[in-house]
């Protein structure tokens, strides 16, 4: 098992715990994810323990270079945020596991055993989270597929960071239409003011689709929108 900390006290504390169990050996340690990442490389351990947020990178970077390299790396993201988005990015770089620091220590070394034996280990109150984004992003998604092109088109200008009066200018339209139109989105999205709306294209499309085309074309949906069911 490797271990990569930036917080010292927290690093020592970890692999003093660890210690205490004859069935894991401490291989390594670092506070650095640029010196983490070479000496998990060369090391090869079955399980690398990854803070998520680190001085000169994330523990999801490393978990994704490493695997880059090779795949039998488990990685272990411990972090002390409970942020869905983080969650989904480490599911993506193929972490194992993701666990809160505040996980008792009898916890945290059944489940570093877990994730060596090929198991998956996220923290309930993470997932449940990440589940309830997951519902709130697909029907969010299903709003939005239904809106009509113009409708469509305001939501983009909304996520831009667009004033009612530069989106009624931009598309030929009366400022009290855009006004009503802005009104109607938001409410059918749940959405309270219109940074939710921009914040909600960039989880829904990537940070590219909150600047739609200045065209009068419509604004394209989603690759693979179409053929998502959740």
């Amino acid at each position: 098992m490797y271990l990569v900390d930036d917080h010292e006290v927290v690093r020592r504390g970890v692999a003093s715990l660890l210690a205490t169990d004859p069935a894991i050996e401490v291989v390594g340690q670092s506070g650095s994810a640029t010196v983490g990442l070479r000496e998990i490389i060369a090391l090869r351990p079955d399980v690398a323990i990854l803070d998520a947020n680190l001085a000169d990178g994330t523990g999801v970077d490393i978990c994704r270079e490493m695997r880059s390299v090779d795949p039998n790396i488990k990685g272990l993201i411990l972090t002390s945020y409970d942020d869905p988005d983080a969650i989904s990015s480490a599911i993506l770089a193929g972490a194992s596991g993701y666990v809160l620091k505040r996980i008792e220590g009898n916890s945290l070394i059944s489940g570093i055993k877990l994730v060596a034996g090929g198991h998956s280990l996220i923290d309930p109150t993470v997932a449940s989270r990440v589940v309830e984004q997951m519902e709130l992003q697909r029907r969010s998604l299903d709003v939005i597929c239904e809106l009509t092109p113009q409708q469509r088109k305001i939501f983009f200008l909304i996520a831009e960071g667009m004033t009612n009066r530069q989106i009624a200018e931009r598309l030929y339209l009366a400022e009290k239409t855009v006004k009503n139109h802005v009104t109607g989105l938001l409410s059918r999205l749940g959405l309270q003011h219109r940074t939710q709306a921009a914040l909600l294209a960039v989880r829904l499309h990537g940070p590219e689709a909150s600047t739609p085309a200045p065209t009068a074309a419509e604004p394209s949906v989603m690759p693979g929108a179409a053929r998502r069911v959740g």
